[in-house]
C-alpha cells in the first residue's frame, strides 16, 4: 500500500515569520502536534509541540519570538509513491512520529505513526516504528 492512500492531505503550514504563540494557538485550534514550516510554498522545516517546550519555553524565549528561532530545519520527508512499510522504516530510523509528504519540495500531505497503525495494513511495521521512536534516550546531566 502506498503512503498516498493513508496520508492526511489537508495540511496546515505556517511561514517562519509567525510567533511561537501563533503557532501554538494554531496547533490547539486544529488539534495537531506539528506544523510544517514553508516559505514561498517550499518546506523549510517543521515545528512540534516538543520544540515549543524544549527550545522555546525552556530557553525562556517569549511567546512573541519567531518560530524561525526554534523549528527543526533537519527535514526527513517522504513521497506519495513510498510504501507504508518504507515510511514506517524511515520514521523508526530517524525516531520521528510524523512524516511530511512532499512533491517537488511542496507539502502535499503528512502521515503519523497513528495513521500507519490505524489505516495502514502493516501493523507490525507501525509497532516496530513506534518501538524505535519510543526508545528512551539517555538523560543529559
Amino acid at each position: 500500500m502506498k503512503i498516498a492512500e493513508i496520508m492526511t492531505t489537508d495540511v496546515e503550514t505556517c511561514p517562519p515569520t509567525v510567533t511561537i504563540q501563533d503557532i501554538a494557538a494554531k496547533m490547539r485550534e486544529i488539534n495537531v502536534g506539528s506544523i510544517p514550516i514553508c516559505e514561498e510554498g517550499r518546506i523549510v522545516g517543521i515545528v512540534t509541540d516538543r520544540d515549543i517546550v524544549l527550545r522555546g519555553i525552556a530557553e525562556e524565549l517569549g511567546a512573541d519570538a519567531l518560530i524561525s528561532e526554534i523549528f527543526s530545519e533537519t527535514l526527513i520527508t517522504g513521497t506519495e509513491e513510498m510504501l507504508v512499510e518504507e515510511a514506517a522504516s524511515l520514521m523508526a530510523r530517524h525516531q520521528i512520529r510524523r512524516l511530511p509528504i512532499v512533491r517537488q519540495e511542496q507539502v502535499i500531505g503528512i502521515v503519523s505513526l497513528g495513521d500507519i497503525a490505524v489505516r495502514g495494513k502493516a501493523p507490525r511495521e507501525a509497532e516496530a516504528a513506534l518501538e524505535k521512536v519510543s526508545e528512551p534516550a539517555k538523560p543529559r546531566r
